[in-house]
C-alpha cells in the first residue's frame, strides 16, 4: 500500500484555516512526499509486485491549480516537471466520484479536525477539475465509480463488488455505477 501521509504534513491545517497563504508549501510538501514515496519504492522493487496507491501524482496540478495564484502555479510547474518522470506507471486508475453534498457528509464524519472548514463551493470546484481531468485521461486503463450509494471504508459488500467489477474490466475506459 501507498498511502497519501496527509498527517504528516506540518502545513495542511494551516491550508485549511487560511488557503491562499499555505497553499503552495502544502502542495509542495504533498509533491515531495509523494516523489519520495515513489523513489523508496522504486529502490524495493527488485521484484515486480501489486501496489495500490490512493493518489496519482498525475492529478496532483489539479490541486495546485485550484488553489495557487499564476506565479506559484507556475513556480509549482517547474518542481513538477521535474519529479513527474520518476513516478511509475500505473496498471488501472479508479475514479472514485460523487456529488459535492456526499463527499462534504463523508468529510465530516471522518471527524478531521482541520477538514472542518472545507466548503462545499471548493469541493464543487475540485470534482469538476477532477470531472474534466479524467474525461480526458487515456495514460493507463481506467474504471469510473459512482460511489453515491457506495462506501468502500464502512462497507466490505461495498468493497467486493469493486473488486469483482475490476476483475470483470475489459476495456480501457470502463464505468461502474451500482444505485440504492
Amino acid at each position: 500500500m501507498l498511502l497519501e501521509q496527509a498527517e504528516e504534513n506540518p502545513f495542511l491545517a494551516r491550508f485549511y484555516r487560511e488557503p491562499k497563504r499555505y497553499a503552495l508549501a502544502t502542495q509542495l510538501f504533498f509533491l515531495f512526499q509523494r516523489s519520495a514515496q515513489f523513489a523508496e519504492l522504486r529502490q524495493q522493487d527488485l521484484f515486480r509486485k501489486t501496489i495500490v496507491s490512493d493518489f496519482l501524482l498525475d492529478k496532483d496540478p489539479l490541486f495546485a491549480q485550484l488553489n495557487l495564484d499564476d506565479d506559484e502555479f507556475r513556480l509549482y510547474q517547474t518542481i513538477y516537471r521535474e519529479l513527474r518522470m520518476q513516478a511509475p506507471q500505473p496498471d488501472l486508475v479508479i475514479y472514485l466520484q460523487a456529488k459535492p453534498a456526499v463527499l462534504l457528509e463523508r468529510v465530516r464524519k471522518r471527524g478531521i479536525t482541520y477538514e472542518a472548514q472545507i466548503q462545499t463551493d471548493y469541493l464543487t470546484r475540485l470534482a469538476d477539475k477532477y470531472a474534466n481531468y479524467f474525461h480526458q485521461y487515456n495514460r493507463a486503463p481506467l474504471l469510473i465509480v459512482n460511489c453515491e450509494h457506495l462506501n468502500f471504508a464502512d462497507n466490505e459488500q461495498d468493497f467486493l463488488h469493486l473488486v469483482d467489477r475490476v476483475s470483470a474490466m475489459k476495456g480501457p475506459r470502463e464505468f461502474f455505477n451500482l444505485s440504492e
